[in-house]
């Protein structure tokens, strides 16, 4: 009876035993599976991008992985987001998801904010409102937040010894790698610093033996700049014939900023109507620099005014092959010779606007 008795406790045991093995390797199988499994479908692509925004709490990013249609069971994410005590330690920025990764995998990576880099291009930006524009689309800083801060005289006076007409100045043509959740605050800071980074005590110098302000630089380069975007080698004899005008008191007559001043960038031959356009950019009506830059300048612009060429040229025109290049007459006779050819070859062409 006993033997018996202890048979029964024995297959009592084993039967637990079992049960909690049972049960054991199908929590673990879950847990494994909650954790390392795959548990991200992009089909054919190889990544996606989320981007979670400041302030954002945990049902924003589930929306944004949810938009995406990236979790294949987003139950399995929210608990082991809990257990890793992510839901209240959002961290924002652009997130690149690739395919295939476990929970615990996308979870590491946001939880350790290991944000994709931006690449913002500011090549190519002729007025505030494109800057502006240009930035918003990249980043997640607000348009009005920039708008403010570049209309903003006493801000840019006190910050960086600028007014809004000048704002321009401070910033620099290239590509630049940011963050997508910097602040405008951030934003402004990293473009004074390469703006001070490019003004060294070198180029201030030139500046000051030109008889320059460093705005008065920027302004000057972005019309060389207008006037002249594919051949280096002619910006400094540009500049050279604007300082020649300045130093005489002409205008400096530059098509490029009349066009600025339409605000029409697709405009091909500048007419005599359009000289008669009422802005203190028209420089055909108004003696001395423009208030402000009509485009960013390329370093290679700038550098061209602090090193121009010396020469005694008073009028320039674009050659009538249309290569790009100029003619530059110290003369109104001869330049009138050049003028002419030009308009000619405009008229040609069909080119009346």
């Amino acid at each position: 009876m006993a033997t018996k008795k202890g048979s029964f406790i024995k297959k009592v045991i084993l039967s637990v035993l079992l049960l909690i093995l049972i049960i054991g390797a199908v929590t673990g199988y879950w847990a494994y599976k909650m954790i390392f499994q795959s548990n991200v479908f992009l089909g054919e692509k190889k990544s996606e991008f989320i981007y979670i925004h400041t302030g954002a709490d945990f049902n924003e990013v589930l929306n944004a992985l949810n938009k995406e249609h990236i979790l294949i069971n987003p139950a399995s994410f929210e608990r082991l987001a809990e257990l890793k005590k992510y839901t209240n330690k959002i961290r924002p920025g652009k997130y690149r998801v690739k395919a295939n990764v476990s929970n615990n995998e996308l979870l590491n990576l946001l939880r350790a904010g290991m944000q994709e880099p931006v690449q913002l291009n500011l090549n190519n930006i002729r007025t505030k409102q494109q800057l502006i524009s240009r930035v918003a689309r990249n980043l997640e800083v607000d348009s009005l937040a920039i708008s403010k801060y570049l209309n903003d005289d006493h801000f840019l006076s006190e910050k960086y010894g600028l007014r809004s007409e000048t704002a321009l100045s401070l910033f620099l043509p290239n590509t630049y790698e940011f963050y997508w959740n910097t602040s405008a605050d951030e934003f402004l800071t990293r473009m004074a610093k390469e703006y001070k980074s490019f003004w060294t005590d070198e180029r201030k110098a030139k500046a000051k033996q030109i008889g320059f302000k460093q705005t008065e630089v920027s302004i000057l380069a972005s019309i060389v700049q207008a006037e002249q975007s594919r051949f280096n080698d002619e910006k400094g004899i540009i500049t050279g014939l604007y300082a020649n005008r300045l130093r005489v008191g002409m205008p400096l007559q530059s098509d490029p900023t009349v066009i600025y001043a339409i605000g029409d960038f697709n405009i091909a031959r500048v007419l005599n109507k359009d000289k008669e356009v009422d802005s203190p950019y028209n420089t055909y009506k108004h003696n001395g620099l423009p208030p402000g830059p009509i485009g960013l300048p390329e370093t290679s612009s700038l550098d061209a005014v602090l090193n121009y060429q010396k020469n005694d040229y008073l009028y320039m025109c674009a050659k009538e092959d249309f290569s790009g290049r100029h003619n530059f007459s110290k003369t109104l006779e001869q330049h009138n010779v050049f003028a002419n050819k030009y308009r000619q070859a405009l008229t040609k062409l069909k080119i009346m606007h």
